[in-house]
Protein backbone atom coordinates (compact mmCIF):
# COMPACT_ATOMS: atom_id res chain seq x y z
CA UNK A 1 0.00 0.00 0.00
CA UNK A 2 1.32 3.42 -1.25
CA UNK A 3 2.99 5.92 1.89
CA UNK A 4 0.05 8.50 2.54
CA UNK A 5 1.81 11.94 1.46
CA UNK A 6 1.12 14.45 4.19
CA UNK A 7 0.73 17.96 2.96
CA UNK A 8 1.81 20.66 5.52
CA UNK A 9 3.38 23.38 5.98
CA UNK A 10 7.23 22.65 5.01
CA UNK A 11 5.69 20.47 2.16
CA UNK A 12 3.79 23.66 0.75
CA UNK A 13 6.19 26.62 1.17
CA UNK A 14 4.39 28.82 -1.30
CA UNK A 15 1.19 28.06 0.05
CA UNK A 16 2.13 28.80 3.61
CA UNK A 17 4.18 32.12 2.73
CA UNK A 18 0.69 33.29 0.96
CA UNK A 19 -1.09 32.39 3.64
CA UNK A 20 1.61 34.42 6.47
CA UNK A 21 1.01 37.63 3.84
CA UNK A 22 -2.65 37.13 3.86
CA UNK A 23 -2.47 37.58 7.44
CA UNK A 24 -0.58 40.33 7.55
CA UNK A 25 -2.89 42.21 5.01
CA UNK A 26 -5.79 40.51 7.56
CA UNK A 27 -4.64 42.63 10.25
CA UNK A 28 -3.28 45.34 8.56
CA UNK A 29 -7.35 46.04 7.33
CA UNK A 30 -8.64 45.36 11.01
CA UNK A 31 -6.36 45.74 13.64
CA UNK A 32 -3.78 48.54 11.76
CA UNK A 33 -0.13 48.29 11.67
CA UNK A 34 0.03 48.54 15.60
CA UNK A 35 -1.40 44.71 14.91
CA UNK A 36 1.36 43.30 13.13
CA UNK A 37 3.12 41.20 16.01
CA UNK A 38 4.57 38.25 15.06
CA UNK A 39 2.72 35.72 17.27
CA UNK A 40 -0.72 37.77 16.08
CA UNK A 41 0.52 37.23 12.58
CA UNK A 42 1.19 33.67 12.59
CA UNK A 43 -1.75 32.88 14.62
CA UNK A 44 -4.05 34.82 12.42
CA UNK A 45 -2.61 32.53 9.92
CA UNK A 46 -3.08 29.43 11.64
CA UNK A 47 0.84 28.22 11.59
CA UNK A 48 3.54 28.06 14.17
CA UNK A 49 5.61 31.54 14.21
CA UNK A 50 8.95 30.06 13.62
CA UNK A 51 7.77 29.63 9.84
CA UNK A 52 8.15 33.00 9.35
CA UNK A 53 11.49 33.76 10.50
CA UNK A 54 12.28 30.22 8.52
CA UNK A 55 10.61 31.58 5.44
CA UNK A 56 11.22 35.27 5.34
CA UNK A 57 14.28 35.66 7.66
CA UNK A 58 12.03 38.06 10.50
CA UNK A 59 8.46 39.80 11.03
CA UNK A 60 9.83 42.95 9.30
CA UNK A 61 10.83 41.16 5.89
CA UNK A 62 7.55 39.13 5.79
CA UNK A 63 6.48 42.99 6.60
CA UNK A 64 8.15 44.60 3.77
CA UNK A 65 7.65 41.94 0.80
CA UNK A 66 3.74 42.19 2.32
CA UNK A 67 3.63 46.05 1.43
CA UNK A 68 5.47 45.70 -1.79
CA UNK A 69 2.86 43.51 -3.26
CA UNK A 70 0.68 45.97 -2.11
CA UNK A 71 2.38 49.20 -3.59
CA UNK A 72 1.26 50.31 -6.89
CA UNK A 73 3.83 52.36 -8.22
CA UNK A 74 7.07 49.44 -6.99
CA UNK A 75 5.29 46.88 -8.60
CA UNK A 76 5.01 49.20 -11.99
CA UNK A 77 7.18 48.97 -14.57
CA UNK A 78 7.33 50.12 -18.47
CA UNK A 79 6.98 46.41 -19.53
CA UNK A 80 3.42 46.11 -17.58
CA UNK A 81 1.84 49.02 -19.11
CA UNK A 82 0.36 48.37 -22.54
CA UNK A 83 0.81 51.39 -23.93
CA UNK A 84 2.71 53.70 -27.54
CA UNK A 85 5.67 55.52 -25.52
CA UNK A 86 5.83 57.33 -28.52
CA UNK A 87 4.36 60.80 -27.89
CA UNK A 88 6.38 61.35 -25.03
CA UNK A 89 4.58 59.75 -22.45
CA UNK A 90 1.53 61.07 -22.45
CA UNK A 91 -0.62 58.22 -22.74
CA UNK A 92 1.55 56.69 -19.56
CA UNK A 93 1.03 59.00 -17.75
CA UNK A 94 -2.43 59.00 -18.01
CA UNK A 95 -3.55 55.21 -17.75
CA UNK A 96 -0.76 55.06 -15.07
CA UNK A 97 -2.35 57.95 -12.75
CA UNK A 98 -5.63 56.78 -13.55
CA UNK A 99 -5.10 52.89 -12.79
CA UNK A 100 -3.57 54.51 -10.06
CA UNK A 101 -6.31 56.74 -8.45
CA UNK A 102 -8.82 53.24 -9.09
CA UNK A 103 -6.44 50.94 -7.06
CA UNK A 104 -5.98 53.46 -4.37
CA UNK A 105 -9.90 53.20 -3.73
CA UNK A 106 -10.42 49.49 -4.17
CA UNK A 107 -7.13 48.42 -1.98
CA UNK A 108 -7.92 48.81 1.84
CA UNK A 109 -4.37 47.55 3.01
CA UNK A 110 -3.04 50.07 0.44
CA UNK A 111 -4.70 53.13 2.44
CA UNK A 112 -3.70 51.81 5.61
CA UNK A 113 -0.19 51.19 4.45
CA UNK A 114 -0.25 55.40 3.20
CA UNK A 115 -1.87 56.51 7.11
CA UNK A 116 0.98 54.24 7.86
CA UNK A 117 3.71 55.95 6.10
CA UNK A 118 2.67 59.15 6.95
CA UNK A 119 2.32 59.01 10.47
CA UNK A 120 5.32 57.21 11.60
CA UNK A 121 8.91 57.20 10.19
CA UNK A 122 10.00 53.16 9.39
CA UNK A 123 12.92 52.24 7.60
CA UNK A 124 10.83 49.77 6.21
CA UNK A 125 8.29 51.92 5.05
CA UNK A 126 10.83 54.02 3.19
CA UNK A 127 12.73 51.64 1.91
CA UNK A 128 9.51 51.07 -0.39
CA UNK A 129 9.04 54.71 -0.48
CA UNK A 130 13.18 55.03 -2.49
CA UNK A 131 12.04 51.80 -4.91
CA UNK A 132 8.93 53.89 -5.57
CA UNK A 133 10.74 56.97 -7.03
CA UNK A 134 13.48 54.99 -8.40
CA UNK A 135 10.77 53.18 -10.74
CA UNK A 136 9.36 56.76 -11.13
CA UNK A 137 12.73 58.43 -12.10
CA UNK A 138 12.93 55.36 -14.39
CA UNK A 139 10.03 56.49 -16.05
CA UNK A 140 10.76 59.85 -16.29
CA UNK A 141 14.01 60.22 -17.46
CA UNK A 142 13.63 57.43 -20.21
CA UNK A 143 10.44 58.65 -21.58
CA UNK A 144 9.25 62.06 -20.29
CA UNK A 145 12.26 64.25 -19.73
CA UNK A 146 13.37 64.05 -23.24
CA UNK A 147 10.29 64.94 -24.28
CA UNK A 148 9.78 67.83 -22.22
CA UNK A 149 13.73 68.72 -22.35
CA UNK A 150 14.19 72.08 -20.43
CA UNK A 151 10.73 72.27 -18.94
CA UNK A 152 10.64 68.50 -17.66
CA UNK A 153 10.86 69.81 -13.84
CA UNK A 154 7.53 71.43 -15.04
CA UNK A 155 6.28 68.51 -16.03
CA UNK A 156 7.66 66.03 -12.81
CA UNK A 157 5.98 69.31 -10.76
CA UNK A 158 1.85 68.60 -12.04
CA UNK A 159 2.89 64.96 -12.19
CA UNK A 160 3.32 65.23 -8.40
CA UNK A 161 0.31 67.24 -7.62
CA UNK A 162 -1.80 64.48 -9.87
CA UNK A 163 0.04 61.40 -8.16
CA UNK A 164 -0.65 62.82 -4.65
CA UNK A 165 -4.43 64.06 -5.31
CA UNK A 166 -4.85 60.89 -6.18
CA UNK A 167 -3.85 59.49 -2.83
CA UNK A 168 -5.42 62.27 -1.18
CA UNK A 169 -8.85 62.14 -2.44
CA UNK A 170 -9.06 58.47 -1.79
CA UNK A 171 -8.06 58.23 1.73
CA UNK A 172 -10.35 61.53 2.53
CA UNK A 173 -13.06 59.81 1.36
CA UNK A 174 -12.58 56.49 2.86
CA UNK A 175 -12.02 57.88 6.27
CA UNK A 176 -13.69 61.33 6.45
CA UNK A 177 -16.37 62.43 3.85
CA UNK A 178 -17.69 61.59 -0.02
CA UNK A 179 -17.74 65.22 -0.60
CA UNK A 180 -14.74 67.04 -1.48
CA UNK A 181 -15.06 70.44 -3.16
CA UNK A 182 -18.86 69.72 -3.77
CA UNK A 183 -18.23 66.54 -5.75
CA UNK A 184 -19.59 63.49 -4.32
CA UNK A 185 -15.99 61.21 -4.63
CA UNK A 186 -18.03 57.79 -3.75
CA UNK A 187 -20.47 58.13 -6.65
CA UNK A 188 -19.57 57.17 -10.17
CA UNK A 189 -20.30 60.81 -11.70
CA UNK A 190 -17.85 62.27 -8.94
CA UNK A 191 -14.69 60.01 -9.54
CA UNK A 192 -15.52 60.33 -13.49
CA UNK A 193 -15.32 64.28 -13.38
CA UNK A 194 -12.06 63.44 -11.47
CA UNK A 195 -10.42 61.11 -13.92
CA UNK A 196 -11.80 64.01 -16.84
CA UNK A 197 -10.26 66.16 -14.66
CA UNK A 198 -6.43 64.46 -14.81
CA UNK A 199 -6.67 63.56 -18.64
CA UNK A 200 -7.17 67.40 -19.36
CA UNK A 201 -4.27 68.39 -16.96
CA UNK A 202 -1.95 65.99 -18.66
CA UNK A 203 -3.31 66.95 -21.87
CA UNK A 204 -2.90 70.76 -21.35
CA UNK A 205 0.88 69.74 -20.17
CA UNK A 206 1.52 68.10 -23.21
CA UNK A 207 0.15 70.81 -25.49
CA UNK A 208 1.97 73.59 -23.84
CA UNK A 209 5.44 72.28 -24.00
Amino acid sequence: MPRKVVQGPIRDKEKTKLKLLGAVGKILRTKGYSGLKVSKIAAVAGFDKKLIYEYFGSTEKLIDEYIRSQDYWSKMSQDSLDVDFSDGGKELSKVAILNQFEHIKKNKELQKIILWGLSESKPILKKVADEREEMGELLFTNIVDPHFKDKSIRYRAIAALLVSGAYYLNLYTAYNASVFCGIDLKSEEGRKEIEKAITEIIDFAYEEK
